[in-house]
């Protein structure tokens, strides 16, 4: 699953054919190799992408890249069928947690021994641990992004609360409620089915949404600690107006934010820019923290949304691909990539990159206790039923918190064991 980073402002509206259109990766006559790299819409500006490929072009004048702007929707099938095919491109952006889905087709390229080369020890985790499969790396961390809280500075300077001083969870339940006046302004908008922001609850407990076991998949919704991660959503949900039977789509928390009374929503960083698009006295007006944790020392676990590059089996030319991921994803392109599209870095102790913007510097801090979806190619399936969402409804609705945690863990469980 991807989180979209809406604060991208340029739309890539066409594909960057840097070389006549070419059908697999070859010598195209003149000594230089061709690669077909597949990178998705909005991923990256045409300016960073212009400006990264001429530079690659220099250093590595053997080479040259064909880059092909791919659409999300729909690009599972696609990238399926491209892994299955004797004519795949070189190098393939996928979304984080769907590695697993690829790599069980046995068409993506083990990349393990090229991970300690790579700086695989300082990629943070929300990117790595999905793109391992059994211990196996077939994904690279290429770029990341997660949910921060976005809040009112002007309601929270009102109400006399300093969010520097919100660096834990119970801290910040007191200044929600500070900031909720039930007739009126709402201490924070939280839809009831915003599982994102669950599933890090859940974390911070020490609970998980499900575990592999000797037998298979297993939901794990009503364990303990997964039970009291939900309890603490609850609390937190009930200190506004926000829906409890729809997500944070429907309707849009943008809007919402921006047209009512609302002190905080939990969203990626770009979400102001779209607040004040609806609402430009919002302008200067709006701030950003990370989502606190339960203790002082540690930050709320987040769910780490952002790619991956891959390697189809089929690369015509494997160490050619390897050698543009290791330069799109090296320190160098890794810091121009965060300070142009303000996506956290695929490592830590590149975050003083990004320090001067105060959403995606939050952001950062997050990411350090970044997490992703349980790693198996079957989680898919899972959310397109999703009985998390139908879950947190039952219990914010009145519902036995453990009854209806035991039937979504039942649910998950035939998901994941098809």
């Amino acid at each position: 699953m991807k989180i979209r980073t809406v604060a991208l402002v340029t739309a890539l509206t066409t594909s960057m054919l840097l070389t006549s259109c070419s059908d697999d990766s070859s010598d195209g006559g003149d000594g230089r190799t061709t690669i077909d790299v597949w990178l998705m819409r909005d991923s990256v500006s045409q300016e960073f992408q212009q400006e990264f490929v001429d530079a690659f072009h220099e250093a590595h004048p053997d080479i040259r890249v064909n880059v092909q702007i791919q659409e999300w929707n729909g690009v599972g099938q696609r990238v399926t069928a491209a892994l299955a095919s004797n004519d795949a491109p070189d190098v393939i952006e996928v979304g984080n947690t769907q590695v697993a889905q690829y790599a069980a087709s046995g068409g993506v390229t083990d990349l393990t021994d090229r991970v300690e080369e790579l700086n695989g020890a300082d990629w943070i985790s929300g990117l790595a641990e999905p793109g391992a499969v059994d211990g196996r790396q077939y994904g690279i961390p290429y770029y990341a992004a997660n949910r921060v809280v976005i809040y009112r500075t002007d309601l929270f300077e009102a109400a006399g609360i300093d969010p520097a001083e919100l660096t834990t969870r119970d801290a910040w339940l007191a200044a929600t409620e500070t900031l909720n006046e039930p007739e009126g302004q709402q201490g924070v908008y939280l839809p009831g089915q915003n599982w994102y922001a669950l599933a890090g609850f859940v974390w911070d407990e020490g609970g998980e949404l499900a575990v592999e076991t000797a037998d298979g998949w297993e939901g794990t919704l009503d364990t303990p600690e997964a039970l009291a991660g939900m309890d603490f959503y609850q609390r937190l949900q009930s200190l506004g107006q926000g829906p409890r039977d729809s997500d944070e789509a429907q309707p849009p928390q943008v809007e919402v934010f921006a047209g009512e009374e609302v002190a905080q929503i939990i969203a990626v960083p770009g979400g102001a820019n779209l607040i004040v698009e609806r609402n430009p006295e919002l302008e200067g007006r709006i701030g950003f923290f990370p989502i606190p944790g339960k203790t002082p020392d540690t930050p709320g676990a987040v769910f780490t949304g952002g790619s991956n590059l891959i390697i189809p089996a089929a690369s015509g030319d494997q160490d050619a691909a390897y050698t543009f991921i290791q330069e799109l994803t090296g320190e160098t392109w890794q810091r121009e990539l965060s300070r142009a599209m303000s996506y956290v870095p695929n490592r830590t102790g590149l975050a003083d990159a990004v320090a001067d913007e105060p959403g995606t510097a939050a952001m950062a801090v997050g990411a350090a206790e970044g997490r992703a979806t349980p790693n198996t190619p079957d989680w898919a399936a899972v959310e397109a039923e999703n009985p998390i969402k139908d879950y947190m409804t039952a219990v914010l609705t009145g519902g036995d918190p453990e009854a209806a945690a035991r039937e979504a863990s039942e649910v998950i469980t035939r998901a994941l064991n098809p």
